[in-house]
């Protein structure tokens, strides 16, 4: 029983080597179709890529003008500094409110003359005029009106005010570009799959013949299949870990390029932070792909 075990663990062996360096030579025997293949594998990974990127990079920017969306909470006239600084402990504690920060009424007072070219038309003006306030922060952007109702009933606030329209156009396009992104992604998907098909399909036409005659001999359809499948995956991955460096190399590009021109007014995502979900999301499409669009393209060869 022993040496039935060694034998076909050794026959296995050479089965799984035979179809590596049949996958591999192929590979070069074809190398047309196989430059083809992972041209538009790159091809199709590069614009969902920098589509995947876009859509980051803008839900990020609308996530910071969303964090810059802020609610003003004036305080009564008549309460003291300490007073009204005693107040932020009470709305810290409101629904869906993340952070506060208290301005003073000199404050108020310094930051309003601030935006004029002539200060000195509000010299017989003094702070008196303002009020103490917070600034307030929210989670959710989306509940923002619901919070702004919440704050009027907290004991020492006088009024409360928001922008609920910048922040209910913010939450739309949030949602339209979540949308969009979609689409377009699915799109690309779709196409691509269609196109990477019927190039397996043309590349595995050329070789019918080739097929025909190993079944004609009696070779089995996993014999024949294993070797088309391990090209797959190697051109599948090529194509991938190649994708994924162009995209690197041109995402860094352009990232400089906006530094020179946007410089404080908006950052790109670092590549860095996305780039672990990115490589694997290619890797799997290119796997997919690469080995699932050669199986296919094979079964209809296989029914001789």
């Amino acid at each position: 029983m022993e040496w039935m075990d060694i034998i076909t663990m050794r026959l296995s062996r050479n089965r799984t080597f035979y179809y590596i360096k049949e996958g591999i030579s192929s590979i070069f025997s074809h190398s047309l179709m196989s430059f083809a293949s992972v041209s538009i594998i790159v091809a199709f990974l590069v614009i969902m890529g920098f589509s995947i990127l876009l859509a980051f990079n803008l839900n990020a920017l609308i996530g910071n003008l969303e964090s810059e969306n802020i609610i003003l909470a004036y305080i009564h006239d008549y309460f003291t500094e300490e007073e009204a600084q005693s107040v932020g402990s009470l709305i810290r504690i409101v629904p869906n409110v993340s952070d506060v920060e208290f301005i003073s009424r000199d404050e108020a007072f310094e930051t309003f003359i601030g935006r004029f070219e002539d200060p000195e038309r509000f010299a017989a003006v003094d702070e008196t005029v303002m009020r103490h306030r917070f600034a307030v922060y929210v989670h959710e952007v989306a509940l923002i009106a619901e919070t702004q109702e919440d704050l009027r009933n907290v004991r020492g606030i006088a009024t409360v005010s928001a922008n609920l329209e910048i922040a209910r156009g913010l939450v739309t396009l949030r949602t339209v570009v979540t949308w969009i992104s979609v689409v377009i992604i699915a799109v690309l998907i779709a196409i691509s799959l269609f196109i990477m098909s019927n190039t397996i399909k043309i590349a595995t036409f050329e070789r019918r013949e080739e097929i025909a005659i190993m079944k004609m001999v009696g070779a089995t359809n996993s014999f024949i299949r294993w070797p088309f499948i391990f090209e797959g995956f190697v051109l599948g991955l090529i194509g991938s870990l190649t994708a994924f460096f162009v995209i690197m190399g041109l995402y860094e590009l352009v990232a400089d390029a906006l530094m020179q021109f946007l410089a404080g007014i908006f950052l790109l995502i670092p590549f860095g932070n996305i780039s672990i979900p990115l490589f694997m999301l290619f890797t799997g499409i290119g796997f997919a792909v690469g080995v699932g669009g050669s199986g296919l393209a094979l079964n209809r060869y296989l029914k001789v």
